[in-house]
């Protein structure tokens, strides 16, 4: 079993759902409990194990350069990609415009994702797949939540838009390297397609799920995870990332303790 080292993750966009909190920063950067977006994940997949990642952004790229280059990290190497198109073209263009880095096998995370450490830790446990998408389930889903169809292990359909669905979608999957070929096929086919650059790369997953073991799922209910799509979420998302905290400082207070025991 490969053990997976690097991530990929996609803050190239604005967020104008979120305005006015994103007039001139992406929402990677909006600050919650003191702490960015974007620093929040950083630590966290770095607590999780992870080695190498990789941000993408466009919105203010200098921005999330200054906030990378400030973050108090030690054992996770990060380093941006521009994407000039961020603008005109949705999230599967920026896939594209990366897909070399997935190559031998990774990590890919929405810009706009906050998880706990033990979600990273679950998906890079999860049993050997081509791909491997991490799901939640509640009790009813919106119009704005990437729903997803699963039969036992097996993804059958994602897309806002199914009819039939039983979890949704949280915006962090693993790829092996046999994983990561496929999907690359799978983009460098999509964005040859009409509509192509206005696509989700999550279509693509989408599309891929129609062969028989090739996408796989990987529950995590039961941890802590949110999105930062609306200003809504923002207050909701601040209560979250307060309990990590406070978890946090029992943590380091409890250290002294082991240590003198």
């Amino acid at each position: 079993m490969t053990q997976i080292a690097k991530v990929v993750i996609l803050s190239a966009g604005q967020g104008k759902r979120l305005l006015p909190l994103t007039e001139s920063r992406p929402k990677c950067l909006v600050e919650l409990s003191g702490r960015s977006v974007l620093a929040w994940q950083l630590m966290a997949l770095e607590a999780a194990g992870l080695r190498e990642a990789v941000v993408v952004t466009g919105f203010a790229a200098e921005a999330v350069d200054a906030e990378i280059a400030a973050l108090p990290l030690t054992t996770l190497t990060v380093r941006t990609r521009f994407n000039p198109f961020y603008s005109v073209t949705d999230n599967l263009a920026t896939c594209w415009l990366v897909r070399h880095e997935l190559t031998g096998g990774a990590l890919l995370l929405n810009g706009d994702t906050l998880f706990e450490p033990d979600i990273a830790m679950s998906l890079l446990a999860a049993p050997e797949a081509p791909i491997t998408v991490t799901i939640d389930r509640k009790p009813s889903y919106d119009a704005d939540d990437m729903k997803v169809m699963t039969h036992g292990d097996a993804l059958l359909a994602i897309g806002k838009k199914i009819e039939t669905y039983d979890a949704e979608s949280i915006g962090f999957l693993k790829f092996s390297a046999a994983g990561a070929k496929s999907f690359v096929a799978g983009l460098e086919r999509a964005v040859r397609q009409p509509d192509g650059l206005k696509r989700w790369y999550l279509s693509v997953i989408d599309e891929l799920s129609r062969e028989p073991g090739l996408v796989r799922i990987r529950s995590i209910e039961g941890l802590d995870w949110a999105e930062m799509d609306f200003p809504a979420d923002v207050e909701r998302n601040v209560e979250m990332t307060e309990r990590w905290l406070l978890r946090e400082a029992q943590t380091l207070a409890d250290i002294p303790l082991q240590a003198a025991g």
